[in-house]
This record gives C-alpha cells, sequence and structure tokens, in this order.
C-alpha cells in the first residue's frame, strides 16, 4: 500500500536560528498613587476616615458677611463720590460718609437730613444687596458643611447667624455716619438690617441646605402650585410696569436730558447723576405696575396718577420724573387696565400645562384651585414691593411718594385671580383629555 502519512516538516536545527539579544536593565520601579474615592479610602483596613474640614458658624459668618457688605457698599461710594467730586465739594472721608449714608438708605434705614427725612430707598441697590447676603448664605452653608444635607433648623441658625452680624455692621455704620450733617438712628438702623440680612440669607441657605426642596414636598401640592404661580404673576405684572416706564421716559427723553442738563455738573457729575436714576428704575417699575393695576401712586402729598385721574404739582428736578403722564389716558386707559389680566392669565396657562405635562388627567379641582390662590399671592408679593418702593423725599409736599400697599394688594389679588383662573381653565379645556 502506498504511504498516505502526510509529510512531517524536517526539524530545524537550532545552529542556524537566528538569535536575537535583549538587554534588560535593572529600573526603580515607580508605583502611581491610585485615585479612590472618599469611601474607598476610608475602606482600607489600617487608615483613619478623614472627615471634611469644617469652619466654626462664627468665623464663616463673619467672614462672608463682612465681604458682602463691602461689595455692596463699595458702589455706593463710587457713584455718589462721583457726583459729589463733580462739584468740586468733595473729599475722600466725605464721599466715604454719603456712599454710607446711601448704603443704609438702600437697606431701608431712613436718614435725618437738613431738608427733611429722606427714607425712599433706591430698589437696585436694595435688590443688590439682598443678593450678596443671599450669597453669604449659601458659603456660611457650605462652610459648616450642611450643603444638600442640612436641615430647616440649620438654615435658621445660619440665616439667624448672618442677619445678627450684618445688623452689628448697620449699628456701626450708624453711629459713623452720625459724625456728619446727615445722620440715621443706630438701634433703627441695627434691627433693620438684622432683619434684612436675616431674610436674605435663609433664602440662600434653604436653597443650599436642601431644606426648601424638602418644605416643598411636605406642602400641599394645591398651595404649591399656587404659590409658584402668584410669584410668576407678580413678576409678569412688575414686567409690564418696568416695560411702560421704559417707554414713558423713552417717550420723554427730551424733557429728561434737559433736566440732567440743567444740574451743571459737568460729565462726571452727570453721569453720577444718571447712575441715581438707575438706581431707583426698579421703583419706577413698582410704581407703573401699580398704575396699571388701577390704584396708581403719588408724587406728594395731594397728588395722585391714574388711568383716570392725574394730579400733581411743582415736582424735583429728576430725570426720572420725566415720563410722567400730563393727563388722564381716556379710552386707552381702560385697554391699559387689561394688561395685568393678561398677565395673569399667562400664568395660569403656566400652570395648566405644568400640571398636564406631570399628570395628563389632572382635575380641574386642582387646576382651578391652584389658580384661584395664586391671586392672593400675587397680591401679597406686589403690595410688598409697593411698600418697599414708596417714602419720603425729604420734608415738605414731598413727605409721601409711592402707591399705597394696601390698595395694591387688594387690586392685584383680585385682577391675578380673575386672569389665572381664566388662563388655567382655557389651557385645561383644550389640551387636557
Amino acid at each position: 500500500m502506498p504511504d498516505t502519512t502526510p509529510d512531517q516538516p524536517a526539524p530545524e536545527n537550532p545552529a542556524n536560528r537566528e538569535t536575537v539579544r535583549i538587554t534588560v536593565r535593572e529600573q526603580e520601579t515607580v508605583r502611581l498613587p491610585s485615585q479612590r474615592s472618599g469611601p474607598a479610602r476610608a475602606a482600607r483596613p489600617g487608615r483613619p476616615t478623614r472627615r471634611p474640614r469644617r469652619a466654626p458658624l462664627p468665623v464663616a459668618v463673619g467672614v462672608a458677611t463682612l465681604w458682602a457688605a463691602f461689595v455692596s457698599y463699595l458702589p455706593v461710594a463710587v457713584v455718589l463720590g462721583m457726583a459729589q467730586f463733580a462739584e468740586d465739594t468733595g473729599s475722600v472721608a466725605g464721599a466715604a460718609r454719603l456712599g454710607l449714608a446711601g448704603w443704609l438708605l438702600g437697606h431701608g434705614v431712613p436718614l435725618d437730613t437738613p431738608t427733611g427725612q429722606l427714607g425712599l430707598a433706591p430698589l437696585a441697590l436694595s435688590a443688590f444687596a439682598a443678593w450678596r447676603i443671599s450669597r453669604a448664605g449659601v458659603h456660611v452653608s457650605r462652610a459648616i458643611g450642611a450643603r444638600h444635607r442640612g436641615t430647616p433648623a440649620q438654615a435658621l441658625s445660619v440665616a439667624g447667624t448672618v442677619g445678627l452680624g450684618y445688623g452689628m455692621i448697620g449699628l456701626i455704620a450708624a453711629i459713623i455716619l452720625n459724625t456728619g450733617s446727615v445722620s440715621a438712628s443706630p438701634p433703627r438702623a441695627g434691627l433693620t438690617l438684622a432683619a434684612f440680612g436675616a431674610a436674605a440669607a435663609l433664602v440662600g441657605a434653604l436653597r443650599t441646605t436642601g431644606a426648601l426642596r424638602l418644605m416643598a414636598r411636605r406642602m400641599p401640592r394645591v398651595l404649591r402650585d399656587g404659590l409658584r404661580t402668584g410669584v410668576v404673576a407678580a413678576f409678569l405684572v412688575l414686567g409690564a410696569g418696568a416695560g411702560a416706564a421704559g417707554l414713558a421716559v423713552a417717550l420723554g427723553a427730551g424733557n429728561a436730558s434737559d433736566t440732567l442738563g440743567a444740574y451743571r455738573t459737568g460729565v462726571t457729575g452727570q453721569a453720577g447723576i444718571t447712575l441715581v436714576s438707575v438706581a431707583y428704575a426698579p421703583n419706577a417699575a413698582v410704581w407703573s405696575a401699580a398704575y396699571l393695576l388701577g390704584p396708581g401712586f403719588a408724587v406728594g402729598t395731594d397728588t395722585i396718577v391714574r388711568t383716570t385721574e392725574v394730579s400733581v404739582g411743582a415736582l424735583p428736578a429728576v430725570p426720572l420724573l420725566a415720563g410722567l403722564p400730563e393727563g388722564p389716558m381716556g379710552g386707552a386707559g381702560a385697554a391699559l387696565l387689561a394688561v395685568p389680566v393678561v398677565a395673569g392669565m399667562a400664568a395660569g396657562w403656566l400652570l395648566a400645562r405644568r400640571m398636564l405635562r406631570a399628570n395628563p388627567s389632572a382635575r380641574w379641582r386642582a387646576v382651578l384651585g391652584a389658580a384661584a390662590v395664586s391671586g392672593p399671592v400675587a397680591g401679597l408679593v406686589l403690595g410688598a414691593a409697593a411698600l418697599v418702593s414708596s417714602g419720603p423725599l425729604g420734608g415738605g409736599r414731598m413727605a409721601e411718594i409711592g402707591p399705597v400697599a394696601w390698595q395694591v394688594v387688594a387690586m392685584s389679588a383680585v385682577v391675578v385671580a380673575v386672569g389665572a383662573v381664566i388662563g388655567a381653565a382655557g389651557t385645561r379645556a383644550f389640551t387636557g383629555p
């Protein structure tokens, strides 16, 4: 038989192989540190657990509060110093003291001047100071280790401590200010800034610690949605007021320019006066919102500015007042009164859209109940804005400026509630199942 065994390769002679020489050098071994998370590092035997360093509450409050006060004070001193140096009557000490007076006024502390009491707070400065103190509440909450795992009690302790420190700063500022011609009551300054600081810091502390979300979850759904919708509606009304005020000032730009040029303070002084007017722009937005709602506002004792009535006398030379209407709006005034209703309808539409997105079969009672709650909430927000935007601008006939708060509360509560119910009901009827 033929041999069917496959051919096997002949064995290779080791002498015919090519030799490759590899030289291995001894080198030091470098061990790279492995990155481990906190729990993994703590799980290793024999290694102690490292806890995050926490700052003592008084130290954190002292640093954050002082920094917030300085940051909110510095722009005021610069702006008022510009207006003072433009008249060649200023000094560094005088500018610092004048900035201190403006800073206290921005927190709602009335000032006693040779021409009478000055209590009309510039809301732009107030909002800026509130934002800085809110950030102080955030930083203090983080420093004590309460970020995202705090409780309402911790948020209240942070807010109370920040308010106490801010009140001490206000007390010292009033004492320093009383060395000049402008003065303020130190006890009132301390109490006012303590309440201001505690309220603003509480907002930042609640959000940082997570207590705000916890409180919202424990709140009834109708009340939570009504609160949110009411705040949205209030800001929509304020936005409409800001737009109307800006349009009025733009239409009266000629008068505003003549008023500004009458100061004869040069470019620097006019820039300072313009910035002061900008600081009072939010006040004008609130007054304009009260004008759209119907109650209107006053620019002096026994004066009124409404869509149906305008009665004013001699006004101070302020560029911001150049946009005041010269008379009643007539038929167009009735159309302006519909603007807050439209704002309420928009808030109700947003409410229904949000509720239907979360639950397509949301009940009519829940939708309309939240829309009805939004009216009083918006009334309280707008009434508070009217209250803080008012105050005296010296003695005499300028002792009353701004809207009447209770009238704004009553009118806005009804108007926003009606608008929100209409908007929510229409959205629920046409987009719901």
